[in-house]
């Protein structure tokens, strides 16, 4: 089984890690990771550099427990969203842990929710963290 994980350094994602590592203990599962970031003139070699490193810190969380565990800073002109459902797709992932933040009506019409993406367009179960 494999679970993929959508982290972006936030306490909904880590709730998402925690129940990541639960699910992963309890059906054997290995696990990715991805964090996304968007491509364009404000990312900066840095900015790849601290997510690479954020995410090996939880990466190591997985490694404790003889978890197999990847990582991967997707950079690209994609939504977040998108990014989760492309890497469900390839790497045919039976399950997506994503946190989800509150946010209103309007700010969703406007902005839109990566979540929302996920769960509409995912080819597997997506589980929400609030």
């Amino acid at each position: 089984m494999k679970i993929l994980v959508g982290y972006e350094d936030s306490k909904v994602a880590e709730a998402a890690v925690r129940l990541a590592l639960k699910h992963a203990q309890a059906f054997g599962a290995e696990i990715i990771i991805v964090t996304s970031l968007e491509q364009g003139p404000a990312l900066k070699k840095e900015d790849i550099d601290k997510a690479e490193s954020k995410l090996e810190k939880v990466r190591k969380l997985f490694s404790v427990d003889g978890i197999p565990c990847e990582t991967h800073a997707a950079v690209s002109y994609h939504s977040p969203g998108e990014d989760l459902v492309d890497f469900a797709k390839e790497y045919d992932v039976d399950e997506i842990i994503i946190g989800v933040k509150r946010r209103s009506k309007i700010g969703k019409l406007v902005f839109g929710s990566n979540a929302q993406y996920v769960i509409l367009a995912a080819p597997c179960p997506v589980v929400s963290v609030k």
